[in-house]
């Protein structure tokens, strides 16, 4: 599993969206943006990497993981281990989501205490990836 080295190093997350989760978002961007204010790595991660990777393309998106052929749990499996931040959080929206974070080492937390937290707004209509 490759991370990009151009994180801030005094950024002590890393912080992962499953591909429907982000989605979510009224601006995916401006998300990721600010997301890069207080994390040290951010990406998408999901099972399917071809639309990952689309996704990224047509939002203009700076993903920090590469995939590979990697599945969800393996990738947050392999990127907790590649990283070296005190936090890793993975924001998802079903309950497989849930279980994979559980089971690899990372916080869950939900799109809608994400949006709370941070103050992004959601897309009243997302695409459905789930």
């Amino acid at each position: 599993m490759s991370v990009r080295t151009e994180g801030d190093p005094d950024k002590e997350m890393t912080l992962a969206f499953a591909l429907a989760a982000i989605d979510q978002f009224e601006d995916p961007g401006t998300v990721f943006e600010d997301a890069r204010t207080w994390s040290r790595y951010a990406g998408i991660v999901d099972n399917y990497i071809d639309d990952v990777e689309a996704y990224v393309r047509e939002h203009d998106l700076q993903q920090d993981f590469d995939l590979g052929d990697r599945d969800k749990w393996l990738a947050l499996q392999d990127l907790h281990e590649a990283t070296d931040t005190d936090r890793h959080v993975f924001v998802g929206t079903t309950e497989d989501d849930r279980r994979a974070a559980a089971q690899t080492g990372w916080e869950f937390l939900t799109v809608h205490d994400v949006a709370a937290k941070a103050g992004w707004e959601l897309d009243p209509d997302p695409t459905s990836f789930e």
